[in-house]
């Protein structure tokens, strides 16, 4: 059963950086996309990249393009989002998902969570001075 653990999240200051992984057990990673999702606190939950089953195609919201990195070792079973010039605004427990059926993460990913599944438990990422 496929099964997503994310880990990495923790305190950090303003300007600081973090890496998450999403590491995967019970499946071959490569055969689905993988997106990162975040809740924060009061806000509904937001997409944050996505990244194809070879890794040759991501994407990011908008507002976080430059400072977010989603990358994947495929043998190591494992996406990485590398976090860089945090803000208090990236606060939030970021989660990741495989795309449900195989499927690209395709033009809006990021506004279609239901097309996500088998998501982890997710990360707590709080960014504070």
């Amino acid at each position: 059963q496929l099964q997503l653990v994310e880990s990495g999240g923790g305190l950090v200051q303003p300007g600081g950086s973090l890496r998450l992984s999403c590491a995967a057990s019970g499946v071959t990673l490569d055969d689905y996309a993988i997106g990162w999702f975040r809740k924060a606190p009061g806000k509904e939950r937001e997409g944050v990249s996505c990244i194809s089953r070879s890794g040759g195609s991501t994407d990011y919201a908008d507002s976080l393009k430059g400072r977010f990195t989603i990358s994947r070792d495929n043998a190591k079973n494992t996406v990485y989002l590398q976090m860089n010039s945090l803000k208090p605004e990236d606060t939030g427990i970021y989660y990741c998902a495989v795309r449900r059926g195989s499927l690209p993460c395709g033009s809006r990913w990021y506004d279609a969570p239901g097309g996500f599944g088998s998501w982890g438990q997710g990360t707590q990422v709080t960014v504070s001075s």
